[in-house]
């Protein structure tokens, strides 16, 4: 897998898109269903899941715990009715970030759990400490040796109690949501993340009997079952992936004459939509699309800070900077969620953009300037779709290398892109 490589023959500068594309189900909303699963005593769905890597390795981690795993196309079903094991896989986990929202879970359904350092891209610090404290609060007993960390419920099982976030986070909100499910008591989380994917995944836990209020808001209190597991009367619906779309609306503001992104939650594309109107990108909404046109003028240059939702996301950054590389003047990036995620600048540099990095967090970007192909390594999921469409703009061939990373969050994207008229190929 890690020798499969992308050929790109870039467009030069030319708008050839011209077509429409539809945005698969939400890696990120995707993994914490399978997670859920967990909460449930048995017979639980998952429809509308994208068939990436990180999605199989989730399955894997299930697998592995004792639960009974099968794949329908787009439906995944899990029976959890005898989980065995309260070992989360370390061969697999440390492939993917996303493993330790099982932690919280399988904590609150089997009292104990062991997990690795959790893997996945190298973008910066992650700490896992506020995992760590949280379970200690909710009265867990946390040892930590050579591999990763054993922690043990207190009889009885988890306690009901107030976290506060000292930083909004995503998969902290997820991960303690789902285990102060089956806690005794009340929890209440502050401070917490208010991406969509939470509030989708709190809503369906209420449908299903979880007692749960203040989804979409800092605060959220979830009145504990202890230990009684939730009983599924309907599988769980992914929601379209945001991000998978933004990334196509970026592709369309670079290189379509004319490109609608279909099966999309436009309210969740509020912050990059307001971005293309400061840059000049032309848009129309739909019920559940965006199409993208051919700017009548340049782009203009303009300031990115990401933010956590509902602001500009982290995971959109570089794409973004590639499109500013294409824009008049001298645009700014700051990344204000994670350290050392510029790094890929470097490698845009060699094909032909002018930036300027000013620490690890903020850079300058001065265009519009032509770009052309060249051999790059992919070093995440999102710097290596970034990679590719720099390719796509770009004079000539490229190679785009560690694609393993891209395929990580990008259901068949080589295909998918083809299918706009993209001359990429995957060869080995």
């Amino acid at each position: 897998m890690g020798r499969e490589v992308f050929v790109i023959d870039g467009f030069g500068g030319r708008r050839v898109i011209d077509g429409s594309i539809k945005v698969n189900g939400s890696k990120n909303d995707a993994v914490q269903a399978f997670a859920a699963s967990l909460l449930f005593k048995s017979g639980y769905g998952v429809t509308d899941v994208p068939d990436i890597d990180d999605i199989s390795k989730m399955g894997a981690l299930l697998e592995k715990l004792g639960v009974g795993v099968l794949k329908n196309n787009k439906k995944w079903s899990f029976n959890t009715k005898n989980i065995t094991s309260h070992v989360i896989d370390p061969e697999i986990a440390c492939k993917i970030r996303a493993s330790i929202l099982l932690t919280g879970p399988l904590l609150a359904r089997s009292v104990k759990v062991n997990f690795p350092h959790p893997g996945g891209c190298v973008i910066g610090e992650r700490p896992i400490d506020l995992f760590l404290d949280g379970f200690k609060q909710m009265g867990a007993k946390v040892e930590e040796n050579e591999v990763g960390y054993k922690i043990t419920a207190p009889k009885g099982g988890l306690n009901g109690v107030t976290i506060f976030f000292r930083n909004q986070t995503v998969t902290g909100t997820e991960t303690f949501m789902m285990a102060a499910v089956l806690a005794r008591g009340t929890t209440v989380l502050k401070n917490c993340a208010l991406e969509p994917e939470i509030e989708n995944l709190g809503r369906y836990l209420v449908s299903q009997g979880a007692r749960i209020t203040g989804l979409g808001t800092p605060t959220i209190t979830i009145k504990g079952r202890a230990g009684k597991p939730l009983e599924a009367k309907k599988p769980y619906k992914v929601l379209p992936d945001r991000i998978e779309a933004g990334s196509f609306l970026i592709l369309g503001a670079l290189a379509a004459k004319k490109l609608k992104v279909e099966g999309v939650r436009v309210q969740d594309l509020e912050s990059l939509l307001a971005h293309f109107e400061r840059i000049g990108v032309p848009f129309k909404l739909g019920q559940s699309s965006v199409t993208i046109t051919a700017p009548t003028k340049p782009l203009q240059a303009l300031e990115v800070k990401t933010h956590e939702y509902p602001g500009f996301p982290t995971d959109l950054q570089a794409l973004m900077a590639v499109l500013l590389t294409q824009a008049e003047g001298e645009s700014k990036v700051f990344e204000a969620i994670f350290e050392g995620r510029l790094v890929y600048l470097e490698t845009l540099v060699r094909m032909g953009a002018k930036t300027q990095v000013m620490s690890q967090n903020r850079a300058r970007i001065t265009g519009p300037t032509p770009l052309t192909g060249a051999s790059v390594e992919s070093p995440d999921l999102r710097a290596g779709l970034a990679y590719i469409l720099a390719a796509i703009v770009a004079k000539g061939q490229s190679e785009v290398h560690n694609i393993h990373y891209i395929d990580r969050g990008y259901e068949c994207i080589d295909e998918r892109l083809a299918s706009l008229g993209v001359k990429i190929k995957r060869l080995t």
